[in-house]
């Protein structure tokens, strides 16, 4: 059985999709299916006619129609390469983009990646993810010199040479880039790298344009856009003149600032502003709210206490009413009158998306207000050719997000079909103690309309936490009242990275709290806290012996 995929325009109501279909249906051997919501179209036959004739009846009736692709078999069906499966144009290089070429190569397509910028690799390996990590990574080292809990080891203040740094950092940047995108341009001939800066003409027509070089325009049978996202300025009278940094120059920074203030109090706010804490600099931190105020309270009244007790001075519920630049200060005024000064400031108020000049109102690609692309669970837009996956689109901006989002768009352009379900997606902030969370909190599991209850363990009740002689922070645990299905989890604890991937597991494996206190868990592991807080819903663990099955 061979299948034609269409995009059909001018259809208006469901009569029209009818129509088409009703005209299809009228040639010899023919099996065709059309759908209005989705402007699209699939025809099978055991051997199809020339597109051509196909579309000439679409034509005939009013509508215009272009091949999206063409397989061998029923693409719902197909799991592994599906032969042919035309040409992809990916707009991006970040994770997002890279995931879906391999998969879309993997599959029997040719793909072009089309990158505006001197380098590829998107956010995460450039000014993310790594470079962050690397940074935090340092400052926790250096805290625990000054800071660690164990007599008899001396504790000193460390000398930090930030130039140092900065250089070890930027070498790792430069490996992982090329080992995981540049590499794998060389070793795929088939995915093809084009420079310069892409937006549409139409639906299927690309403008690729490169400074100081005629343009020139792409047709492909698909359309993947995955350009990420910038980092936003808040409306703030004066901001925009001033030289501020955003994390990407802090990032790189080869000076430690005196006095630094921080405007956010979010991810990237807390990351940073306690890393250069720890540095050595003084730090100011403003948020708009309270601290990762989309979160449970409970994880920003514990971060406040525990970056508060580390030296850092938070001001909530505070935006500044000007900031101003003399040549060697920044100066903040803020509600009141009082004035704040400070040798740097970091604005860490959210991302936009790169999406404002792709052309995406000419494609007919749908946005948000914000400029996100709208995406559905097979990360298909609004028209039924183009696919988002990444920063771009309304989805959560995590990197792993982006690379899933980034292959089931591929496998779902190359005619398989997969959807993206986020229900048991786990988060991470890399604070120190850090901030994990996976499922619903009591808040967004109520707002559904669940009855639920929670329990909360002190990790002054986690062994693992005592043998480190750390006990900031808690698990907490959210659960259907009836039942006790396992919800949600909340973490704020030195490890909880590594301990949310178990609480996901337990979602994903729709656990109650009764059956996940009644697994094995490793003794002496931050782990055990979730076998621990799970027991609390009908046991007091004070009182049970160590290890307590």
């Amino acid at each position: 059985m061979q299948t034609l995929r269409l995009a059909i325009q001018g259809m208006t109501c469901d009569h029209c999709a009818r129509s088409i279909e009703l005209a299809l249906r009228a040639l010899p051997g023919i099996e065709a299916e059309v759908d209005y919501a989705t402007a699209s179209g699939v025809v099978r036959a055991e051997m199809l006619p020339p597109a051509d004739t196909l579309l000439a009846r679409i034509r005939e009736l009013g509508y215009q129609a272009t091949v999206v692709q063409e397989t061998e078999g029923d693409p719902g069906e197909q799991a592994g390469p599906t032969g042919p499966a035309g040409h992809l144009a990916i707009i991006g290089t970040g994770s997002a983009a890279f995931a879906a070429a391999l998969r879309a190569v993997e599959r029997g397509a040719r793909v072009t990646l089309i990158e505006r910028g001197p380098v590829i690799g998107g956010t995460c390996v450039n000014v993310g993810c790594v470079p962050s990590k690397i940074m935090i990574r340092g400052a926790h080292v250096a805290h625990l010199q000054a800071h660690h809990p164990i007599d008899g080891l001396q504790r000193c203040t460390p000398e930090v040479d930030r130039q140092a740094m900065v250089a070890q950092q930027q070498a790792r940047v430069e490996e992982l880039r090329h080992a995981k995108y540049e590499s794998i341009l060389e070793q795929h001939p088939e995915i093809e790298l084009l420079r310069g800066h892409a937006r549409f003409l139409d639906p299927h027509t690309l403008q690729v344009e490169r400074e100081g070089e005629p343009g020139q325009t792409l047709k492909a049978d698909a359309y993947l856009i995955a350009t990420g996202a910038r980092p936003a300025l808040p409306d703030i009278p004066d901001l925009a003149d001033t030289p501020y940094w955003t994390s990407t120059e802090a990032l790189v920074a080869e000076e430690l600032p005196e006095h630094l203030m921080v405007l956010g109090g979010s991810v990237v706010a807390l990351e940073l502003a306690q890393a250069f804490l720890r540095l050595g600099s003084r730090v100011t931190l403003l948020a708009r709210s309270t601290l990762l105020s989309r979160e449970d309270p409970q994880i920003g009244a514990a971060l406040h206490d525990i970056l508060a007790g580390e030296g850092m001075d938070i001001r909530l519920h505070t935006v500044p009413e000007s900031v101003q630049h003399d040549g060697r200060h920044f100066r903040l005024t803020l509600p009141g009158g009082e004035v704040l000064q400070g040798d740097r400031l970091l604005v860490a108020t959210g991302r936009r998306p790169n999406t404002d000049q792709l052309g995406l109102e000419t494609a007919g690609v749908e946005t948000t207000r914000g400029g996100h692309i709208v995406v559905d669970d097979r990360l298909q837009t609004s028209q039924p050719h183009i696919y988002a996956a990444g920063d771009c689109t309304s989805l959560p901006q995590y990197v792993y997000v982006a690379a899933a989002a980034g292959t089931r768009a591929a496998t779902n352009i190359t005619g398989g079909e997969a959807h993206l379900d986020l229900a048991t997606m786990p988060a991470v902030v890399f604070t120190d103690p850090a901030v994990a969370t996976v499922g619903l909190n009591e808040a967004r599991a109520q707002a559904q309309g669940l009855e639920v209850v929670s329990r909360t363990l002190e990790l002054d009740s986690v062994p693992r936490a005592l043998a480190n002689f750390d006990t900031r922070g808690f698990i907490k645990l959210v659960a259907e009242r009836e039942g006790g299905r396992l919800l949600g989890c909340q973490i704020v604890a030195a490890e909880a990275g590594e301990v949310v991937q178990s609480a996901a597991l337990a979602l994903r494996a729709g656990l109650t709290a009764d059956q996940l206190a009644d697994q094995l868990f490793p003794y002496l592991t931050m782990v055990e806290g979730l076998k621990l807080c799970a027991q609390t819903f009908s046991k007091d663990v004070s009182q049970l012996s160590c290890c307590a099955g």
